[in-house]
């Protein structure tokens, strides 16, 4: 079977722009809220006040997130430290001083869905802020797994200002492979699914697994979020370390 793949950005791509408020505001479907500030890595990712992406700091002036959150148009603002978006302050807001995305993404696979932005300040870490640590190279996790996002609560539902979150399960390589096809590339990619999950534009947020970021959400079934036949699809980031760390080091 031919599956669409809908991101946030080609999605926004065909809306006029007064319209594009309304596909913005996306997130985790059938979760639960989060203990405010429990999850101190998560930001959100806005342009003139939109809510656009996820993603999660991984140092005090590093953000990993994913490559289609950028199309090398948008001036991205991140917002770290936030619960409810609405009682964001400015200081919370954190203009990108470089985007990076991998040189091997592609639009039409996904593959390489992977991007770094280096913030135009470090953040002051405290209870509130603070980064995620990374798998090592070649670690695996199956077990006590989570996204989480602000925006949609269902496929066609209302947005969420606060963060929600739910459990998933990592699938085996083979059993993505074969609900996806040759649209799921084992090397680096993971699927899971759980009874909540992300939803069209919860992109570039972080499965964690554990206290660790393994994966970073990159595209769901068209038309149905965490859909139980097509698993959501996250990067792999330990196949991305040595790529991510001689970036950091270069800039």
């Amino acid at each position: 079977m031919t599956m669409i793949i809908i991101s946030l950005l080609l999605l926004a791509s065909l809306l006029p722009h007064l319209t594009f408020t309304a596909h913005v505001n996306v997130s985790i479907v059938n979760g639960r809220e989060a203990e405010p500030h429990s999850r101190p890595y998560m930001v959100s990712l806005q342009t003139y006040g939109l809510r656009y992406c996820g993603g999660f700091l991984i140092s005090d002036q590093w953000v990993l997130t994913a490559a289609h959150c950028w199309t090398g148009r948008e001036l991205l603002m991140v917002v770290v430290g936030a619960h409810d978006l609405r009682n964001s302050k400015s200081s919370d807001h954190i203009r990108v001083m470089s985007y990076i995305p991998h040189p091997n993404y592609t639009t039409k696979t996904f593959q390489n869905d992977i991007m770094l932005l280096r913030l135009e300040k470090k953040v002051e870490l405290n209870n509130n802020v603070r980064p995620i640590s990374l798998p090592k190279e070649g670690e695996v996790f199956k077990a006590n797994c989570s996204v989480a996002g602000w925006g949609r609560l269902a496929t066609k539902g209302r947005g969420s200002d606060v963060l929600m979150e739910a459990n998933m399960t990592v699938k085996s390589q083979a059993e993505c492979q074969r609900r996806w096809g040759s649209t799921f590339f084992a090397p680096q990619m993971i699927c899971a699914h759980g009874n909540g999950g992300s939803c069209f534009g919860d992109s570039g947020g972080p499965l964690v697994c554990g206290n660790t970021a393994v994966g970073i959400t990159s595209f769901v079934e068209a038309g149905r979020c965490n859909s139980p036949n097509h698993p959501n699809v996250y990067i792999k980031i330990s196949a991305y370390l040595q790529w991510i760390s001689k970036e950091i080091l270069n800039e």
